[in-house]
């Protein structure tokens, strides 16, 4: 085996980050593109390492006439590899970024439930991560948006997302496949500039790139790890804040009766809270009682009530659910 300066970084990463333990299942997601070759080339080669036991995984989102043939593409790496593959085919073609990665995690985390893989494992680079925060910047976002791409996340009991090359740009890993000869399958898709991420990729980039800093990628990727760590220390912080001032129908068993979120919020424990956690405290409070993410507005009417005069209260939330000022309280019912 050579081994690379790309192999040694990997390994350095894995240990110092703890991204995985020794001995475990590895499900590893493969499009065939040269980030998730080089993702997998990688791990076969620290394989003895590690004492890994890995499969591949391909998910055929049937977008592609030849989504097919680059299904069987990565089976027969599979099979020269000696490794277990794994193909989840989509009912019907899926045409939305969201839907397709939706879909795509669900079909990952049902593979390895059944094959009891305790890692999946995705070939998402500096590149990715730095897309994603210029993605989330245009469209509006807080610093959540922003150091999106995590080095791991919990994706069901007992199963865990790692993505251990956020610190390696596209053209390391383009070079890094030149170098051993692997064979890229090209995805047509990647070049349709129909796609805001292709735009950002193809456009967007390059002429930040050219215009502004040619390691734009690299800072970018540094940017979102540094807000990794504060978005965590926040959260952290806005959820003790968050505990401190609320009750579940203490006190109101006839409210809670009628009120579909009997949720109670003291004021005067929220109003000790810089600005930054008292909208991550609401924040977290919507994330219990809404379907979908809440929005800026909402996070804002909510946050405003901290300091309103009694008997305020906000227009409904998405579900009919209503703020209310009571005295020392905010009363979500």
């Amino acid at each position: 085996m050579v081994w690379t300066p790309l192999h040694a970084k990997i390994h350095r990463t894995m240990r110092s980050r703890h991204l995985f333990e020794r001995n475990q299942r590895l499900l590893i997601a493969v499009s065939g593109g040269q980030d998730s070759l080089c993702l997998i080339k990688l791990l076969l080669d620290l394989q003895s390492k590690w004492g890994w036991d890995l499969g591949i995984a391909h998910c055929d989102h049937r977008w592609r006439s030849d989504s097919e043939a680059n299904a069987l593409h990565v089976e027969n790496l599979a099979k020269t590899w000696g490794i277990s593959f794994y193909l989840e085919t989509a009912n019907e073609p899926i045409n939305s970024e969201a839907a397709a990665r939706d879909w795509r995690y669900q079909a990952l985390s049902a593979i390895a439930q059944t094959n009891n893989y305790q890692y999946i494992v995705t070939g998402h680079t500096a590149s990715d991560r730095a897309e994603t925060l210029l993605y989330n910047l245009i469209r509006g976002t807080g610093a959540d948006g922003l150091q999106a791409l995590t080095w791991q996340r919990p994706l069901t009991t007992g199963i865990v997302l790692v993505r251990p090359l956020l610190e390696i740009t596209r053209s390391q890993t383009e070079q890094f496949c030149q170098e051993f000869k692997l064979p890229i399958w090209e995805d047509s898709t990647n070049q349709d500039l129909q796609y805001a991420r292709n735009r950002i990729r193809q456009e967007l980039i390059p002429y930040l790139r050219h215009n502004f800093n040619p390691q734009v990628e690299s800072a970018l990727a540094q940017t979102a790890e540094l807000l990794q760590a504060e978005v965590e220390y926040l959260e952290k912080a806005a959820q003790q804040f968050r505990e401190k001032a609320m009750s579940w129908g203490i006190g109101h068993e006839e409210d809670s009766l009628i009120a579909p979120f009997p949720l109670r919020l003291n004021r005067r424990v929220l109003q000790k809270a810089p600005l930054a956690l008292q909208r991550r405290v609401m924040r977290q409070v919507l994330q219990q009682i809404l379907t979908d993410a809440p929005s800026f507005e909402h996070i804002e009417k909510l946050t405003a009530l901290i300091i309103a005069p009694n008997r305020s209260q906000t227009d409904p939330f998405p579900g009919g659910a209503i703020a209310q000022v009571e005295g020392d309280w905010i009363c979500l019912k």
